[in-house]
């Protein structure tokens, strides 16, 4: 029979351990996006990496557009060799998240979340992740973002419990890519 005292320290370094981890606090979003505003394309310019993304070596693009109720979804990068490879999605608004949340699937039918979590009031930077914390992309309407506004976005996503220093920079090679543009008559 084991000792009770063996026993007790060994419970109490147990719920010890289950106090030290606590949870997140739920993600808060932006209170409201506008799609119309958001549609167009957006360059990546920093990105905590996902096994999706790990063959994009730079030039990391995103197209969003209306398709009927939905948001199609291109994303777009070029690999180590050059090649340019091409995803495509669709988006669907969470309903009362006021554009806020979204659920993305490349691979119907699975969707992911992505959440939209600092927007600049003009639409041309944005900090979008999901609420467990592994994924997030900081977004620009330009491939360049000035560095004082990368700063303030990876600081606010370390607040909000996202791994700061796992962020990789996306590196662009100035219009490289010929900028996506929305299919004629959209």
């Amino acid at each position: 029979m084991k000792n009770p005292l063996y026993l007790a320290s060994l419970g109490a370094a147990a719920l010890l351990a289950a106090c030290s981890t606590t949870p997140h606090p739920p993600l808060p979003t932006v209170q409201a996006v506008d799609l119309e505003r958001y549609y167009g394309t957006w360059y990546e310019i920093a990105r905590l990496p996902n096994s999706f993304q790990a063959m994009c070596a730079s030039d990391t693009q995103a197209l969003y557009r209306p398709q009927g109720k939905e948001v199609a979804v291109v994303n777009r990068c070029r690999t180590a060799d050059s090649t340019i490879k091409q995803a495509d999605g669709i988006a669907r608004v969470v309903a009362g998240s006021h554009g806020a949340k979204l659920r993305v699937s490349f691979f119907r039918p699975f969707y992911g979340d992505y959440w939209i979590l600092a927007l600049d009031p003009g639409y041309r930077w944005v900090l979008v992740g999901e609420p467990g914390r592994k994924y997030a992309w900081i977004l620009s309407r330009q491939p360049r973002l000035d560095e004082a506004t990368l700063e303030a976005l990876l600081n606010r996503a370390a607040a909000l419990g996202f791994d700061r220093q796992a962020f990789l920079r996306t590196p662009h090679a100035g219009g490289a890519l010929t900028p996506m543009a929305p299919a004629s008559g959209e």
